[in-house]
């Protein structure tokens, strides 16, 4: 279920759901590194820095890839910072897996992204191995596009794993 305002409706229908089968709990939001770097861009900040506020007051819980570690080592420490200040119940690690790379390879040779953007397809992968709520990312080229979510998803159908929800922070906040 979609909506304008940009998917309110199916968070909202996520939590009351929970709430009334009495299974509140955290939902499991995998991150990539758009959303840790946007706690220093300008353009994203606002909305990045609350969804780290939304962990800290453990109504998320963040999953946090070896990948997405990988990805930050290379990033200026600050942005590095903002992830390891973190407290422990603020996120779960996971990690890449054989089953992680072969859905990737499958993303990537059913050209729902190029080769060489095949860190984006793992990011998915490895979310939708892992059973993520959702995966948020402010990369509207190869993830938060209309287009890659509807091919990400044929896949995963097609492959026998559920579907995976994938928005903005700004959808989340």
């Amino acid at each position: 279920m979609t909506d304008q305002s940009g998917g309110h409706i199916f968070i909202a229908l996520v939590i009351f759901s929970m709430i009334v089968l009495g299974k509140v709990k955290r939902l499991r939001i995998y991150i990539d590194t758009s959303v840790v770097g946007g706690c220093f861009d300008e353009e994203f900040v606002l909305e990045s820095k609350t969804l780290f506020t939304m962990a800290r007051e453990e109504k998320i819980i963040f999953l946090i890839s070896d990948l997405l570690i990988e990805e930050l080592e290379l990033a200026p420490l600050e942005i590095q910072n903002e992830l390891t200040a973190l407290p422990p119940e603020c996120f779960e690690t996971i990690t890449r897996s054989k089953e992680t790379e072969r859905l990737r390879d499958v993303y990537l040779a059913s050209n729902v992204v190029a080769p060489t953007h095949s860190n984006d397809a793992h990011h998915v992968a490895i979310a939708t191995v892992a059973q993520a709520d959702l995966i948020v990312s402010w990369n509207f080229k190869h993830i938060v596009h209309f287009d890659k979510i509807r091919a990400f998803n044929a896949v995963n159908l097609r492959e026998g794993y559920p579907f995976i929800d994938i928005r903005s922070p700004k959808e989340v906040i």
